[in-house]
């Protein structure tokens, strides 16, 4: 495997847009083998993501999770999130990709998007939608197409149709998507777990503090931290720390940065800390981590 001198990339919505749609803050099209962008795995997003694949086989890794793919089945990503796909040739879908800003335009309830289920999920995992019912597979596929076929339209309700017909996608899939019973009446805990979630995803890299975390959301640490233990089982400190952990293996995996460099990206004080810091959570060092995965 290749390995780039730098940082897993980032990439933003306009890289994915053909050239008359750079400004715009979504792009809905047909996903198959011949699709136009190409990009570099693994990569992270800073938006979200709607994968809908109905033929075709291969594997979609999300962070640390490897999931196996079946069609008809959809995938979705969060924003921060790692990912790579090993596709076959004859995959055959549809991706439907938007901005935050996009779909919460004139919603009054800001927190509609990651109250969905399959976005920012408590479990820190992933699995796709697989779908069994005729009806919902003829369904979505008619919903992508429209949205495609809306693109090229320049009427006065063109991106509110194409909200609207976003809308509907997630609600049908959040209706079909199986959750954790234990979660159903956890509302308002698990929008706020959700928030931290997300929070921790976009700053991973900074070396924050429980507290830090604690104020940006408007919350004491310790009921950041009872809330997070209740719907999760583990503490926020055991969070921030997982993810700083799955940040170093990323970049320990797919980069050529050496350990003094890393330590550095993400803000440890020293690289002797960042180093007792891996051994302590994984029971081995950096450099050992990196040779065994790489072998």
């Amino acid at each position: 495997m290749k390995k780039s001198t730098e940082q897993i990339p980032v990439y933003s919505l306009p890289d994915f847009s053909s050239q008359e749609r750079k400004s715009q803050q979504f792009q809905v099209e047909v996903f198959d083998a011949n699709r136009h962008f190409s990009v570099r795995y693994p990569h992270r997003h800073d938006f979200f993501e709607v994968l809908y694949l109905m033929k075709g086989s291969g594997y979609h890794v999300i962070d640390a999770n490897k999931y196996e793919i079946k069609p008809p089945c959809i995938f979705f990503m969060s924003p921060g999130q790692a990912h790579k796909l090993e596709l076959s040739n004859d995959i055959e879908g549809y991706i439907f990709i938007f901005t935050a800003d996009f779909y919460l335009l004139n919603r009054s309830n800001q927190n509609s998007l990651i109250e969905f289920p399959f976005f920012y999920t408590l479990h820190q995992e992933n699995p796709p939608l697989h779908l069994e019912n005729e009806n919902d597979i003829r369904f979505l596929k008619t919903l992508f197409m429209q949205a495609i076929s809306e693109t090229s339209s320049s009427g006065d309700f063109t991106l509110e149709l194409l909200r609207s017909v976003l809308d509907v996608i997630l609600t049908t899939c959040a209706a079909r998507y199986k959750v954790n019973e234990s979660l159903l009446n956890k509302g308002k805990g698990q929008i706020l777990v959700k928030r931290f979630f997300h929070l921790v995803e976009e700053n991973n890299q900074k070396n924050l503090s429980l507290s830090e975390y604690a104020g940006m959301i408007g919350i004491t640490p310790n009921h950041l931290t009872q809330t997070v233990k209740q719907l999760t089982g583990k503490t926020s400190t055991q969070i921030i720390k997982a993810k700083q952990l799955l940040e170093i293996k990323r970049l320990l995996v797919h980069t050529n940065l050496n350990v003094s460099e890393i330590a550095n990206q993400l803000n440890f004080e020293d690289q002797s800390y960042f180093t007792k810091f891996f051994r302590r959570e994984t029971g081995i060092t950096p450099l050992q981590y990196r040779a065994g995965v790489l072998k």
